[in-house]
This record gives structure tokens, sequence and C-alpha cells, in this order.
């Protein structure tokens, strides 16, 4: 299985939204509290104004040990040189301890995934020799769904990020990165036990990536239908959201460990904006982490 030179991951990480939309006091006393819990990984993604290198930044100067990801830094946020330079200055400020996600994201109308990441890439590895060279080296994943940007995650970074999947599409991935890279696979997880209540929740949750070209696109690849997709079936949407007990939800996220993931980042939804999950947290932590 994969690994990164000398990075603390562990098998399961917090990966949230919750701090796009949470004061700095909250969010500094909740990465605190994952923290002493013993959660080595929090993710987080750049989706609600929240700039990904500062808001990495500032969980790694509120922490000392927990590594921050990028699941992900969109390349359309900042220009490859700016982004160069703000990961060489936490990698140097932090050894070890942040991992750069980049993706495609939301996109540019017109732009092609591949060609625009190659392109950013490219530029990404120009070396200007203005920035110090780091402690340790800057490591970066890609968002990577189907088979070619899996190849690219494979051949230009650590390994890759995968999002609302399978543990079918884990299976795939890890047979096209191969043993080596790092494979880290994001799965939402609902404390509900009323199917309907719960249904209810999940498909609010997806709404936005049932409707967006390249999510469909990788569910039609994993073999859901248009009846699957438009609206969110039952099987889909219990596919991608893991509701249920705490006992149910931790052994179905097992199986993406099972199917050739190194890491799985479990994203608690359904907690109302500007209140914490903290409670699901605890609940996961002595469910997943060694004691």
């Amino acid at each position: 299985m994969g690994t990164i030179e000398n990075m603390r991951l562990g098998r399961y990480g917090i990966w949230t939204f919750d701090f796009e939309d949470q004061p700095a006091a909250l969010i500094r006393d909740s990465v605190q509290e994952l923290e002493e819990l013993g959660w080595p990984a929090i993710w987080i993604p750049e989706s609600e104004g929240r700039e990904a290198l500062t808001h990495a930044g500032f969980l790694l100067a509120a922490t000392r040990r927990i590594t921050v990801v990028n699941g992900i830094a969109q390349i359309w946020s900042r220009e490859a040189q700016w982004t160069r330079g703000g990961a060489l200055l936490l990698a140097d400020a932090y050894p070890d301890r942040h991992l750069l996600g980049l993706g495609f994201g939301a996109g540019k109308p017109g732009a092609k995934p591949l060609r625009a990441m190659n392109e950013y890439l490219d530029a990404l590895d120009t070396d200007t020799k203005v920035n110090p060279a780091p402690r340790s080296p800057v490591r970066r994943l890609l968002a990577a769904y189907g088979p070619k940007m899996l190849e690219l995650a494979r051949d230009r970074s650590a390994g890759a990020h995968t999002y609302h999947v399978t543990p079918e599409h884990t299976a795939q991935a890890r047979a096209i990165l191969g043993a080596e890279p790092f494979l880290g696979v994001e799965h939402a997880v609902l404390f509900e036990t009323d199917a309907t209540k719960a249904r209810e929740i999940a498909r609010k949750h997806l709404h936005p990536y049932l409707t967006t070209p390249y999510n469909i696109a990788k569910f039609r690849r994993l073999g859901y239908t248009d009846e699957d997709i438009d609206g969110g079936s039952d099987r889909l949407v219990d596919d991608l959201v893991f509701w249920g007990d705490l006992e149910t939800i931790t052994a179905k996220l097992r199986a993406h460990l099972d199917a050739g993931a190194d890491h799985v980042g479990v994203q608690v939804i359904g907690v109302e904006p500007g209140t914490s999950a903290m409670p699901h947290w605890r609940r996961l932590t002595e469910a997943l982490l060694p004691a």
C-alpha cells in the first residue's frame, strides 16, 4: 500500500466543510481537540471563500502534530507561482505536516481538465529559485476520478484524492495507481437511522454533485443509470452517504481500506451551518482510531 515518506496520515482522518462558515476561535478549539483526540489528519476544501493555503496555515499554526491536507486547492484560485511559494513556506515552517491537494475544481469554461492540470503542474515545477528550499519537500496529491487523471496523479504527484466514490471505484483507482502511490478517499457519513430522513438529508448534500458534468461522468462509469443520477436513487444515495448507527457506518468505511485505499477522510454531514460536528467526531474517534 502507498505511503508518503515521513508524513503522519494514519488510516482515517477528518474531512470537513465546517470550517468554511465558523469563526476562527471555534475552528481553533475544534482542531486542537481533534489533535488531542488523536486524529492524525484533517482535510479541508476550497469552496466557500476560505483561501486554501492561508486556511491550511492557520490550522497548522493552531496545532503541533496534525497533518493538514488541502482537499482540494483549486488550480483556478491562484496562479502556479503563488501556489508554489505558499506551499514552500508551509513545508519549511511545518515540516512533513502539509499535503497540497490540487484539483480542477469547478473548472473554467472551455478548459480540458487533463490538459489544464498538466500545464499547471508544468508551471508549478518551474524553479524560479526565489524562495528558499524548505526543510522537507512539498508533497502533493491530485484530485482524480477517471483513468487518465489517475494516471497523471500516479506519474506527477504522490498519489490521488477521490471524493464521493464507492469502494468499487477505490479498487479501480488502486489498480490504475499501482501499489506505491498514496490513495486518500473521502466518504460522507450521516448519524441518522431513519431511512426517509437520512436519504432526504443525503440527497440535499449530493445535489450539486448530481448536476455537474464531471461528477455525472464519474457516476456513469461506476454503472449508475441516468435514472439513478437524476434526483438521486436510493441505491446511489446509500452508496455515497453511509448512514445509520456508529457500527453500521464504521463497517462500511472499512470497505474502502479493503478495496485498496491507504486513508479515508470521513466527512460528517447533517450538521447545521455554524455549529460543530465535534460530538460526532468524538464518537468516530472511539470506533476508528487506535486506543
